[in-house]
């Protein structure tokens, strides 16, 4: 199997097992005892989210002005603090149950409506964003700059959609 086949490959297995994974720890009926720190982990994974629509931001703003090792440092950054999130994520999901919205009337629409679309989207992102740093660092940038058209958009939708629902259910965790 030649490299590229290969990188498709892990691609492909972790476009599906890290949605699963996550899937399964959530359904864990019975929560870790890894300490009170990670009550705190939701307020770090809404500063991930905001840094990361930051630099996703500002990585656009250097291609469109040809600046192309601030445009790397930006979406490899942006990368690197979406590992960052999960690994947030998955901690605080197995030692803390869910937080349920509290708001009522319009505005519960407006946040499920929110995390509905923010969780659908990360589903559909995650392979084009892999796909589009894979591209990226082998230097593939034709293929690179045709799914990065469809994979910004939907990775800047997303980031923020994380900030917006942070905001809105961070009145309701628990102290």
């Amino acid at each position: 199997m030649n490299h590229e086949k290969r990188a498709n490959l892990l691609v492909n297995v972790l476009s599906i097992a890290i949605p699963l994974v996550v899937a399964l720890l959530l359904g864990i009926p019975t929560k870790l005892d890894l300490g009170t720190w990670t009550k705190s982990l939701p307020h770090v994974i809404g500063a991930i989210n905001t840094l990361t629509s930051l630099f996703l931001v500002t990585g656009l703003i250097a291609q469109k002005m040809a600046k192309i090792s601030i445009h790397r440092f930006a979406m490899s950054s942006a990368f690197a603090l979406g590992a960052i999130f999960l690994v947030c994520y998955v901690t605080y999901h197995l030692s803390n149950p869910s937080t349920r919205f509290g708001g009522e009337g319009a505005i519960r629409y407006v946040y499920y409506s929110v995390l509905l679309s923010h969780i659908l989207l990360s589903l559909i992102v995650l392979p084009l964003v892999l796909r589009a740093f894979m591209f990226a660092l082998t230097n593939q940038i034709a293929k690179h700059r045709m799914i990065a058209r469809y994979a910004f958009p939907i990775w800047l939708y997303v980031s923020v959609t994380g900030v917006i629902a942070y905001l809105m259910i961070s009145p309701y965790y628990a102290a």
